[in-house]
């Protein structure tokens, strides 16, 4: 009998969808509080999580991604009055089923959670998923995994596939193991790199080109979509591409044949097209930068690739891999790291991602010289210093303001209203959130678990909706 927990703070809500549950032939769970609902999601296995929103201990779109995590985790149906946009995207990026907003009819509930069971049910009874190859990607974080089932998905479809994610994420690793894991593993798999590709001779070194079709063309020349014929083509960085041969390899993606520079007649290929960019190609196309035709087919099959700071557990796995990697390499004895060393790597947010750590460890592997482990004495400077200053900004920050200090000594006469202090400290919180996300709502939203009504409420309240002088949000004291 299928078990749902229903996440609710309304007991009367909670009652009622009890009531459908248990109408439907399931077993019902009811949870009044976020903390109630996890602790209830980690005793148990359930199959649904009917999740509200807006809590009283937290918020419940920042508790889907800890159900989400559980290896067997369940399909979560997120149920509330809450009908911000923003939030209702952030909820199916973070593996949401569905997103239904109250009120809803019963109908509409119990069709939800049958198509969640019948989904549920034939993802668990489905043969097991062959083991993956994946090179160089290191790591177990939930995060990584989803990707890596994503990567799984498209090497079982010959789709286009478009690899987003920040610089040094590892696009290319993760298009290589789409490649190493298709039908088309034993052909070639052909890079292009978009933002190294010469202005004058684009079209000739993605198409080839014919004896003579221009100064210096003394031979017949294959370009590099022949290269990839029965194979994959990678375009790394596409979105580097000119507009000019974005137009001309809009037509190739679609037909599958291309004209070399200065050839009479056309040429068919057969290649599985990946994909990969650091930039919002939507924005571009926005600006004009990008054509809208070509990002629709780019984009049959999405894949996002998690920034390492998504991913801090798996550090240590990391460190582990490129130090023994780069030992071997230089061909000394394996070396290892002290627990300060990884709690160094771990405190570092990684902007430059899982290239910027290797260069770290190749950096600190130099300094550390015949030395068998790693300390933090072994990191680059730059980014010692860097940590420092981070380590002593955040234990002054850390200490109590005057105000929590001065309640220990406060008589009857001079102590403050509950309400008071609620506000002295949401002024000074608020302040803090939009200093560190510039003013950028969608990420305060995101960061605090507020929603973006309630955000804009609060700002209002305490005028903080305006920025100060032009530099943000005034960060409030509470001496």
């Amino acid at each position: 009998m299928p078990e749902i927990l229903i996440i609710d703070d309304d007991p009367g809500i909670n009652e009622f969808l009890s009531a459908v549950v248990k109408r439907m032939g399931c077993n019902a769970h009811g949870a009044l509080t976020a903390e109630a609902g996890l602790a209830a999601a980690h005793q148990r296995n359930f199959d649904v999580v009917l999740l509200d929103v807006n809590l009283p201990d937290g918020n419940g779109l920042q508790i889907l991604s800890q159900i989400r995590q559980h290896p067997d985790a369940p399909e979560v149906i997120i149920i509330t009055a809450n009908g911000d946009p923003d939030a209702a995207e952030m909820a199916i990026k973070n593996g949401a089923w569905d997103y239904l907003l109250k009120p809803t009819s019963t109908g509409n509930v119990q069709l939800t959670i049958q198509r969640a069971l019948a989904y549920r049910h034939e993802k668990c009874t489905a043969p097991a998923p062959k083991v993956l190859k994946r090179d160089d990607i290191v790591g177990v974080s939930t995060d990584l995994n989803a990707v890596l089932e994503r990567v799984a998905q498209a090497a079982a479809v010959d789709a286009n596939v478009l690899i987003c994610g920040e610089t040094g994420t590892g696009k290319e690793l993760f298009a290589r193991a789409i490649h190493d894991n298709s039908a088309r593993a034993k052909k070639r798999f052909v890079t292009v790199d978009c933002a190294a590709l010469p202005d004058t001779l684009v079209e000739s070194v993605l198409f080839g080109h014919s004896k003579g079709a221009f100064t210096g063309a003394e031979k017949n020349r294959e370009g590099l979509v022949r290269q990839a014929d029965g194979g994959s083509l990678f375009l790394d960085e596409v979105g580097e591409l000119p507009l000019s041969v974005q137009k001309a390899f809009l037509r190739v993606i679609q037909e599958k044949r291309f004209r070399p520079v200065g050839g009479r007649e056309e040429v068919a290929v057969d290649f599985r097209l990946i994909a990969a960019t650091h930039r919002n190609l939507d924005e571009m196309v926005h600006k004009g930068l990008f054509r809208n035709d070509l990002l629709f087919r780019l984009r049959s099959f999405p894949v996002e690739a998690p920034a390492l700071r998504r991913r801090p557990e798996d550090i240590r796995s990391l460190a582990d891999y490129h130090i023994s990697r780069l030992c071997h390499i230089y061909g000394s004895e394996n070396k290892g790291f002290s627990g300060d060393f990884l709690e160094a790597l771990q405190q570092y947010q990684w902007p430059g991602n899982v290239r910027e750590l290797f260069h770290t460890l190749e950096a600190a592997i130099a300094i550390a010289g015949s030395e068998s482990t790693l300390y933090p004495h072994h990191l680059p400077i730059h980014l010692r210093a860097l940590l420092t200053r981070m380590s002593v900004k955040a234990s002054t920050t850390s200490q109590a303001p005057p105000l929590l200090n001065n309640l220990a000594t406060m008589d009857k006469a001079s102590f403050i209203k509950i309400n008071d202090f609620r506000e002295m400290t949401d002024r000074r919180y608020l302040g803090r959130l939009m200093q560190l996300t510039h003013g950028n709502r969608k990420e305060a939203c995101h960061i605090s678990g507020l929603s973006r009504t309630r955000l804009f409420e609060l700002l209002k309240k305490h005028n903080l909706a305006k920025p100060h002088n032009g530099r943000g949000p005034i960060v409030p004291s509470l001496k």
